[in-house]
């Protein structure tokens, strides 16, 4: 009798020191490599876009920002001479320039109930349009990739996870623009973005990095 009131006692001090211990799990060193390679592409260069768009990719626009007149006037010149002065390409001559630009002009037509939502302004005043702000969430293109000095496709694995990195940054140009509401035509716009130049005629094709609407 003796032993089993023992037995009991020392049972139930067991089970009250366990149920006082909270129980942690030990910290895995390879933990967050595993939980970056169970990513998908598009996760892992959504991430990386995002790490990189206030530290490299505005700065990058920033430095290299030429008004849209003073572009239209040197392109018009000479597309190679605007190019070297002020564009951004990957390397070899036979890829298109890029070029940071700051512009203002009237909305003439507002598409801001698509995915690929869009104002087309008339920057000139001759009631034309001839620039196209892509606002997203869809955005064409890969010009904001391709016009970092520092995104080399050499460093990344692949095609599709370069591609993945060209849609994450055009994610996070739209993610960082407030689009007024109601109808924007007739509104002033002034924007600063990036566009790959096609040619003399075509409108341009930007991907605003900042914008600000009726001031």
């Amino acid at each position: 009798m003796r032993h089993s009131f023992l037995f009991t006692v020392i049972a139930i001090g067991t089970f009250s020191a366990t149920a006082g211990c909270k129980i942690v799990k030990n910290v895995d060193p390879n933990e967050a490599g595993e939980v970056a390679a169970a990513m998908t592409d598009e996760e892992r260069m959504a991430n990386y876009a995002r790490e990189i768009w206030d530290t490299d990719v505005i700065p990058t626009v920033a430095a290299h920002l030429v008004p849209l007149d003073e572009l239209r006037s040197a392109l018009a010149h000479d597309v190679d001479a605007a190019g070297e002065a002020h564009g951004l390409r990957p390397d070899g001559e036979a890829n298109p320039w890029n070029f940071a630009i700051t512009g203002t002009g009237s909305v003439i037509e507002a598409k801001t109930e698509s995915r690929a939502a869009k104002l087309h302004l008339d920057t000139v005043g001759d009631g034309e349009i001839d620039v196209t702000l892509q606002l997203g969430p869809i955005v064409r293109g890969t010009t904001l990739r391709d016009a970092m000095p520092f995104l080399l496709f050499s460093n990344f694995r692949d095609q599709i996870e370069f591609a993945k990195l060209g849609n994450g940054l055009n994610a996070m140009a739209h993610e960082r623009l407030t689009i007024p509401e109601g109808d924007l035509v007739g509104q002033t716009v002034t924007f600063e973005g990036m566009f790959t130049f096609k040619d003399l005629e075509s409108t341009l094709e930007v991907v605003p990095t900042a914008m600000t609407v009726g001031e």
